[in-house]
Formats: structure tokens, C-alpha cells, sequence
């Protein structure tokens, strides 16, 4: 919550337009979207249902994983009336969301924002009478690379220079996707800039070291490293945003005041799904006529048909006795995720103040800093994210050695965190396609396996690595898993 300190407006129903964000806001915000809980907060509270079940009772769908697409997933197939099982590993539900407190505050240790762009997303805020918080106070400072280190620029300064090489980095992009939530519409068009690493398109671009090095932070910050993520990965982004820099650059502007929990959890008391947590899945077998579906708490269910709501990175975590498909195998073995994701909340004290930094392409243990809240006794929340696997994210000192590159004098009075990465249930943070993931994969990792069908935000059609992304992709699966479960159920009828 935002304190006296930094104002912040609650609103409910349509929300104002956006306080056009800095690009380097918006490049560090994004590790937080579609960014799986600090167990130091604790099980989150989670819906009671009426609904009972023995573990031998058949179901008409089972859902794997209680994140925003299993529980999009699970109430869809609910709704219609359908037997459904929601089997979640850990003992909360939300996924790669997690809201807790630190110095008195809320705070999101993965998904955060959400935009009027997200259209599902924000009817289910509307619809639930959730108020948002306006995130638009801009930073009085940003801190980017200059010559062998850091400086601070002004926002409009820095602002200006960084839009105007995003354009530069979009150009020539805007036929790639004629209707951005069908990005294969136009795979034509699309075969040579999938191959394109996100450093392909920096390296094309001949820009000055400064200009190199103020661009590719940004786009490393949402590809996890440049030489990793696919250019076509960020196109899509830039199209779901209208083409319009300052929709881009604001995706970060709201915050639902329930937390992300609370949103997650008004969805699924939407329907009577019956929910079991600490139930990790180790096994699913389809046998083409059922779905079983074993526990490591040695438990079995079945179901008609079963919808995998687990990242794709956690797919080869689970046993498959018929085995994957190559795409399937692929997909996970490569990783969707950002893998060594961390995300960072410090007590800060001193330094630079409300400052927004952001690290270089390589070498930085902090690769976003991003201001958060003025607490009451002068001190400062702030976000940090890193994809730096040698730095100890639990590790004080070395946190705050990292932040001090940026702002030498800050000192880093407390923090918690969460490595998404090591997270067995998630594998990595916010999901961002590797090249040729698109164009080679994603038609078939939305389709039907069997009985089986996959769903989240890696997967999505729309919004990747958005808890939009994540929505969307659970409605479409319940549609096919329904379409898969009533074929069973004429069949046995007849």
C-alpha cells in the first residue's frame, strides 16, 4: 500500500489514461509480470468449496496448477457444470503471483500490474468491485550506464533518448503482426526475424556504445539476456500495445488493492471447484480413454480430460509415460521462463533517493531497480530484479554491494526475495520466447495431446508473460478439455 509519502490514487471502474511511464520503468516492470511465493510469508488463505471428493471419485477435467491459468481453466470448466479437480503443489494458490507484507507494506513477489490493455484481467477486477492503485509518481532520477559507470539523468532526458531508439529497434516490425492475439496470422512474414536473438537486432542497429548500452539494458531486462530472447518476443508486446510507446512504456500503471492473491482468490470462489493443495503432480497417464493422474502423496485421480496449467519450463518434471511430443520436450528443455529470475524488495536508506536505475547487458547483479514506497521514517521500498545467477539474493551484503553500483551511498537496511529460478514449481520468472519458439512451436503446444491439453502464460496467443497471457490461455484450454470430456460423455451414453 502507498503511503501519506508518495500519494497514489484508488479508482474503481474505467481507469484514466496512464501517466506515460519511462521506457526503463517500463523494461524493469516487467520482471515483475507474469513473474512463485517466498514461503517466508507463509500459506496464503485460500477459498473454502462446498464441493467434496473421495480420490477415487472420477472427474469430468482436472487441472494441474493453481496459478491465474489453472484457475481460469478450472472455473471455465466448472461453470459448465463439469466435475473439476484443481491439484496445486504448493500450498497456496496464484502460481508465479504471491502478495505479502515487508516493512509494513504489501508487496508482490511476482505478478504486480495490470493495464486496461489486459482486457480479461481488468473485467475481472471490475466485475470482483476491486479498486486499483495508480502507480505514476516518476522517478526523480534514472540511473544508466556512462562511460565506466553509472550517472543520473533526468527523466525527460533519458526518456526522450530511450524512446527514441525503441522506435528505432521496432522499425520496420509493424507488418509482423497485423492482429497481435493471432501472432501466427502472418508466419509468412515471420521466419527470419524469429531467428533473431535480441542482441541480432542490437548489433544491426550500429549504435553508439552508449546508445548500445542504454537500449540493450532494456531489452535484456525483459529477455533475461539479449543473446537469449527472441526479437519477435518484444515485437509482440509492442503490437499488443497498439504500436504506441506510451501504452508500452505504462503496462506497469495499476495495482489491484486485494494484491494479486486477493484477485486469484475472487476468481476461483467464483465457482465450486474442488481445490487440493500440496498435491504435486508426478505423473500423468492418458490411456485414450481416461487421464490418470498420480500424486507423490501416492494419491490417483481420473478424469476425461486434463489440462497442464504448470509452466512450460516444469513440463519435463512430470512424468509422461506416452511420452511428449518433440515441440513439448523442446519447449521445456529450452525453457519459456526467464531462468536465475530474482525479484528483490530492500529498505533502502540514503543514496540517491527516488531513483530508478537500470544495469548493463552483462554484468550486472541488479539488472532494474525500480522505486516502490516513501516509508513513514524517510526510508525507501525498492524492487530490484536480477538473472544473475552468482549473486545471493538472501545475502544483505551482497544485495547491497550491487545496489551501491548504482547509488554508492544507499544503504540496504532489510530486504526478502524470491528466486524463481530454483522455485521447483515454476523454474524460471516471467516468460519470454527464445527464437524459433514462436514459429516452430507455439501452434502445437496450444493444441490438444490426447486427452491432454497445456495452458499458461508462456503459452499464450496474446499477452505472454501477463497475467493476462496466463488468463486467456486457461479459458481457451477449458474450452478444448470440455470439448475432449463430452465426447467421452456421448460416447458412454450411447
Amino acid at each position: 500500500m502507498a503511503s501519506q509519502h508518495t500519494p497514489a490514487a484508488a479508482v474503481t471502474g474505467t481507469a484514466p489514461a496512464p501517466t506515460p511511464r519511462r521506457t526503463v520503468l517500463k523494461a524493469a516492470g516487467l520482471a515483475t509480470l507474469t513473474a512463485t511465493a517466498a514461503t517466508a510469508f507463509g500459506a496464503a488463505a485460500f477459498p473454502a468449496h462446498a464441493e467434496e471428493s473421495r480420490p477415487t471419485d472420477p472427474y469430468d477435467v482436472i487441472v494441474i496448477g493453481a496459478g491465474f491459468a489453472g484457475i481460469a481453466a478450472a472455473r471455465a470448466a466448472r461453470a459448465q457444470g463439469r466435475r473439476t479437480l484443481l491439484l496445486e503443489a504448493r500450498s497456496r494458490i496464484g502460481g508465479r503471483t504471491w502478495t505479502g507484507t515487508f516493512a509494513g507494506e504489501q508487496v508482490e513477489m511476482g505478478g504486480a500490474w495490470v493495464h486496461p490493455v489486459h482486457t480479461r484481467v481488468w473485467h475481472e477486477i471490475q466485475s470482483h468491485g476491486i479498486s486499483l492503485v495508480a502507480d505514476d509518481t516518476p522517478p526523480d532520477s534514472l540511473v544508466l550506464p556512462s562511460g565506466s559507470g553509472y550517472a543520473a539523468f533526468s527523466p525527460d532526458e533519458a526518456g526522450t533518448r530511450l524512446g527514441e531508439l525503441l522506435t528505432d529497434f521496432f522499425a520496420g516490425a509493424e507488418s509482423y503482426f497485423p492482429q497481435p492475439h493471432d501472432p501466427l496470422l502472418r508466419a509468412d512474414l515471420l521466419a527470419e526475424p524469429d531467428r533473431l536473438t535480441l542482441r541480432d537486432r542490437l548489433d544491426q542497429l550500429r549504435l553508439s556504445p552508449q546508445d548500445d548500452a542504454w537500449l540493450a539494458g532494456h531489452t535484456a531486462t525483459a529477455g533475461g539476456t539479449n543473446t537469449r530472447g527472441a526479437y519477435t518476443a518484444l515485437v509482440r508486446q509492442y503490437a499488443l500495445s497498439g504500436w504506441d510507446l506510451g501504452t508500452y512504456n505504462g503496462l506497469n500503471a495499476y495495482r489491484p488493492v486485494s494484491g494479486m492473491t486477493g484477485l486469484a482468490t475472487a476468481m476461483l470462489r467464483d465457482q465450486p471447484v474442488t481445490l487440493r493443495l500440496n498435491s504435486p503432480v508426478a505423473a500423468v497417464t492418458d490411456t485414450g480413454s481416461r487421464v490418470f493422474v498420480d500424486t507423490r502423496r501416492g494419491e490417483r485421480f481420473t478424469a476425461a480430460s486434463v489440462v497442464v496449467a504448470v509452466p512450460a519450463n516444469v513440463w519435463n518434471t512430470i512424468a509422461f509415460p506416452a511420452g511428449l511430443p518433440r515441440e513439448f520436450a523442446a519447449a521445456s528443455a529450452a525453457g519459456i521462463a526467464v531462468p536465475h529470475a530474482k525479484k528483490i524488495w530492500m529498505k533502502v536508506r540514503g543514496g540517491a533517493g527516488r531513483f530508478l536505475a537500470q544495469g548493463t547487458e552483462t554484468g550486472s547483479p541488479l539488472i532494474g531497480v525500480v522505486p516502490h514506497t516513501t516509508l513513514a521514517d524517510g526510508s525507501m521500498l525498492m524492487i530490484g530484479f536480477s538473472v544473475d545467477p552468482a549473486l545471493d539474493h538472501t545475502s544483505l551484503p551482497q544485495v547491497q554491494a550491487a545496489l551501491r553500483r548504482f547509488s554508492p551511498d544507499a544503504v540496504v537496511e532489510a530486504l526478502v526475495s524470491q528466486d524463481w529460478g530454483t522455485d521447483p514449481y515454476a523454474r524460471g520468472g516471467w516468460s519470454f520466447m527464445r527464437p524459433l519458439q514462436l514459429t516452430r512451436q507455439l501452434r502445437t503446444l496450444q493444441q490438444p495431446y490426447g486427452r491432454l491439453v497445456f495452458a499458461g502464460s508462456d503459452i499464450a496467443a496474446g499477452w505472454s508473460g501477463f497475467v493476462e497471457g496466463a488468463v486467456e490461455s486457461g479459458e481457451h484450454a477449458a474450452g478444448l478439455a470440455l470439448e475432449i470430456a463430452s465426447r467421452r460423455s456421448v460416447l458412454t451414453a450411447a
